[in-house]
């Protein structure tokens, strides 16, 4: 009898652990809710749980904005960069070839660094923002654009920029 009891308990932990109807996996080894992967529909969900519903083109982004320095809202646009380190930012380009970089809320997720050329929507803030010449810099270290690229960078711009909560790739 304690033989059929101790191997039912050892079968139901095996089937515990290998429950796959769990949608989570790990993909950065500090933050296991990293990634939602959804097989049906080929996509990756990055930090916040969001939907592609009401997402704008990020090409028609300016015109949402208006005169706002700041506006809530799910844009999409193909992923055109993403930081070599750690993936802690990515740039997204519209269809008129206008590129935003977009950093992520808290910084409590990254991007996989081989996204590129990927569909990305993200949804979270817009912001018309001041970024400084050391941020500048480190962003092009990070792009890993040459020594003379980086020296060239002497003034701080004011540009769109994004912060999303959660991100779809794909």
């Amino acid at each position: 009898m304690k033989k059929i009891i101790l191997l039912a308990a050892t079968a139901l932990t095996i089937a515990a652990c290998g429950n796959s109807n769990n949608p989570k996996q790990e993909a950065n080894p500090t933050d296991s809710s990293n990634i939602n992967n959804d097989t049906s529909s080929q996509a990756s969900t990055y930090g916040a749980t969001i939907t592609e519903d009401g997402a704008i083109a990020l090409s028609d982004l300016k015109a949402a904005m208006g005169d706002k320095k700041e506006l809530n809202t799910k844009i999409t646009g193909e992923v055109e960069a993403v930081c070599q380190k750690k993936g802690c930012w990515m740039n997204i380009k519209g269809t008129n070839g206008e590129i935003m970089r977009v950093t992520f809320k808290d910084y409590k997720f990254f991007m996989p660094m081989d996204c590129s050329g990927k569909t990305a929507i993200v949804e979270g803030i817009a912001k018309i923002e001041e970024t400084s010449i050391a941020d500048l810099k480190e962003f092009a270290k990070d792009d890993k654009q040459s020594k003379e690229e980086i020296a060239a960078i002497k003034e701080p711009k004011v540009e769109l920029v994004f912060e999303a909560s959660g991100v779809i790739l794909k």
